[in-house]
């Protein structure tokens, strides 16, 4: 299958099969939001939703947050995934947004990525779930996911994988792409263990076949142990 048509067909049935998606964070505006994805780093989104309403009820404001001390904003974050380093990065932020943005969240990528904490995965986000631009956020689900489907090619460059996204994904339809790769990884492709049995894209999939394969395989020992216990 050529990529132009893989890329068709897989657009296609998410459409029909996803056609409303969005973040699972919980935010209200675009400085909870921001936080939310800092924290989310090696973290579930679940967790972070558990921690945030605290975490707004103290510090409803990037002003709030950068006037906090740091032990205080530790104490909120600290069943998070590296709070010491998030609690710099958090603070560090919310100063940069009161001192060069007038307390708000920018809205091009080059002034996100001077906010401490901010990546360029979480630079997109932003961009896309915020402001509705054309921006694909790479986590480690949209990389697994895209390289599987087959619509990226090998690589270990996030980067790469964003620009192959971004130039054969329809520019109205980048934003809603993002969460399409995210939430199939979260819950049907997964890392470990796949759902392919559960997977409306596998006769589409470049690596089902593989996938088939280690399954019918772990099944015959299964089976074969089964065998084997009756005797």
């Amino acid at each position: 299958m050529k990529a132009e048509e893989r890329y068709s067909e897989v657009i296609d049935r998410f459409i029909e099969h996803m056609p409303s998606p969005r973040t699972e964070l919980h935010y209200d505006n675009p400085y909870q939001l921001l936080v939310a994805v800092v924290l989310s780093a090696q973290c579930t989104d679940k967790r972070v939703n558990l921690t945030t309403p605290a975490f707004f009820e103290a510090f409803p404001t990037p002003e709030a947050l950068a006037a906090a001390r740091p032990e205080d904003v530790f104490e909120l974050i600290k069943s998070i995934s590296y709070p010491n380093n998030k609690t710099k990065s958090l603070i560090g932020m919310a100063r940069r947004l009161v001192d060069d943005f007038g307390g708000q969240v920018p809205d091009d990528i080059d002034s996100l990525l001077t906010l401490p904490g901010v990546g360029r995965k979480t630079a997109n986000v932003i961009l896309s779930v915020v402001y509705d631009r054309p921006a694909m956020a790479v986590d480690t689900h949209v990389f697994r996911v895209a390289e599987r489907l087959g619509l990226t090619t090998r690589s270990r460059n996030p980067l790469t994988t964003e620009k192959t996204l971004t130039r054969n994904i329809p520019e109205e339809l980048i934003a809603t792409a993002h969460h399409w790769l995210i939430l199939h990884g979260r819950y049907v492709c997964k890392a470990r263990k796949p759902e392919c049995g559960e997977c409306f894209l596998r006769d589409v999939c470049r690596a089902y076949p593989k996938f088939r394969k280690e399954n019918e395989k772990e099944q015959s020992l299964k089976d074969a142990l089964a065998a084997k216990k009756k005797s």
